[in-house]
């Protein structure tokens, strides 16, 4: 079920609302309403996740029981080499259910290159276009909605009961909640335990978080709907086409596009589940921060995606010794994570090789270029310079094959083209990519102290709801229209 979808909207949504705050007038005192709220919330989170299928239902409860379980042995037993083996089991578990729906496609794709016999050359360039022959007969596996981000989730868990950095949950219902809470359930933001622990079991609903969470909601579905969804359009249609025929005007509206379309629509839906978490008291961490205003590709990454980044500083750069053994360690633990970082995105080459540049560029700033890019007066280059890198790597995260990419890079190097470039171009699409581009942080963050005083002013914030609504209207007449209306982050 998406959040930009009529069900979610008009049913889904108003229903889970009203149920939840009639607890308010039911029942008085705290604890049990608190828990009564949980177990409804769990209710609702598992009918929510079951939209898209039993059988993924059934995933989930898996994951649900055996890190409860696996943090509920840790506690238990005093042995500390037991815990390791306990906690062991548990990670492995975990890690061979997401490998098995992640990866087990990629596997059959080189066995079966593999009994072809092909020579070295055509067996490497079969692999990494994902090219199967059939062979082995076996059915294309599908992957469970979101299992990366509540996998993930689910370990931390473990992981920071382990270390002593949050108490085991003694309830299943209350622990499931966490893990199936479906404002983030299948788009994160991915959530600490530790951050939300509390909240599960003492959280209060007031207005103020209410109003914010209707505005976080609101901007969200707008950049998901009329911004995201407009780039995504064009990207897909061009992307439909002989791609070696597209040309350097094509070309860099598919580069652009498609980097617009990644950050708005996964910072919009980050939005709106911070906004719906807000709505049923629960805060969650921010997402994103204007990563595209970045000036160095170090500085990117502690703004984009920001849950998944702590995630892998917390759980594998920090274990594995951060940057506490020299230089040479440092460089090689950057290196694991930004390819387990390409890994965790799916079982495709064209997102290790994502993950593999993204880790030389890290470890080249950390010997040298950082130091010159912080030295450096002029912003304008710094800007430039990681811009032009995010948005070519997302050019090899969105081509289905390492070949598509390089066919697209190649096309900037020529004027020729099969394909009129107005074609993709409306008027709609002009005030949209001006927006985008505006709105991608470029207008907030210089702004961010001067609205801060002018939301004191009654007329603004009069102005600001109004906004709200207009968005939200358009975006609802959008999605009842039929808009082209998908989401990028349901494959992860």
């Amino acid at each position: 079920m998406l959040f930009s979808s009529m069900i979610f909207l008009w049913v889904f949504l108003p229903i889970v609302l009203i149920v939840n705050y009639s607890f308010n007038l039911i029942i008085k005192e705290d604890a049990v309403r608190i828990h009564a709220k949980n177990i409804f919330l769990l209710i609702a989170s598992l009918i929510f996740y079951a939209w898209g299928g039993l059988y993924f239902l059934s995933i989930m409860i898996f994951s649900i029981i055996i890190n409860f379980f696996g943090g509920y042995f840790i506690s238990k037993t005093e042995k500390m080499a037991l815990k390791k083996w306990i906690l062991f089991i548990t990670i492995l578990l975990n890690l061979l259910v997401l490998g098995y729906f992640k990866y087990f496609n990629m596997i059959v794709v080189i066995i079966e290159q593999m009994m072809e016999g092909h020579d070295l050359r055509t067996f490497f360039i079969n692999i990494f276009n994902m090219r199967g022959t059939g062979a082995l007969g076996i059915k294309t596996i599908v992957l469970p909605i979101g299992i990366s981000f509540f996998t993930f989730q689910a370990m931390s868990y473990v992981v920071d009961v382990y270390r002593g950095d949050a108490k085991r949950q003694k309830n299943i219902l209350d622990f499931g909640l966490y893990v199936a809470l479906f404002p983030q359930l299948i788009a994160g933001p991915i959530v600490r335990y530790a951050d939300v622990a509390e909240q599960i079991n003492y959280r209060k609903e007031t207005s103020i978080k209410f109003s914010k969470g209707i505005k976080r909601f609101c901007y969200g579905i707008g950049k998901k709907v009329i911004l995201a969804n407009t780039f995504a359009l064009a990207v897909d249609n061009i992307y439909a086409l002989e791609l070696e025929k597209i040309g350097l005007f094509i070309a860099l509206l598919f580069t652009i596009s498609y980097a617009l379309q990644i950050y708005y629509d996964f910072s919009g839906y980050s939005d709106m589940a911070i906004g719906l978490g807000l709505m049923f008291g629960f805060k969650f961490k921010e997402n994103f921060d204007y990563p595209y205003t970045s000036f160095s590709i170090t500085e990117f990454w502690r703004r984009w995606h920001i849950s998944l980044s702590t995630w892998f500083k917390e759980y594998v750069y920090i274990p594995l010794g951060g940057n506490r053994h020299g230089i040479v360690r440092t460089c090689i633990n950057l290196m694991i994570v930004f390819l387990l970082t390409g890994i965790w995105h799916g079982a495709n080459f064209t997102f290790i090789l994502w993950g593999v540049i993204y880790g030389i560029i890290q470890i080249i700033e950390k010997l040298f270029l950082l130091k010159f890019l912080n030295w450096n007066k002029i912003k304008i280059i710094n800007f430039l310079y990681t811009f032009v890198i995010a948005v070519l790597l997302f050019v090899v995260f969105r081509c289905d094959t390492v070949s598509d990419a390089f066919t697209i890079f190649g096309q900037y190097f020529t004027l020729d083209s099969s394909y009129n470039v107005l074609t993709f171009v409306s008027m709609k699409y002009i005030i949209v990519l001006v927006i985008g581009i505006l709105f991608m942080g470029i207008v907030q963050r210089p702004c961010a102290n001067l609205y801060a005083k002018l939301k004191n002013f009654t007329i603004v914030n009069v102005i600001d709801a109004l906004l709200q609504f207009s968005i939200l209207a358009y975006s609802i007449l959008s999605i009842a229209d039929g808009t082209y209306n998908p989401f990028i982050y349901f494959q992860f």
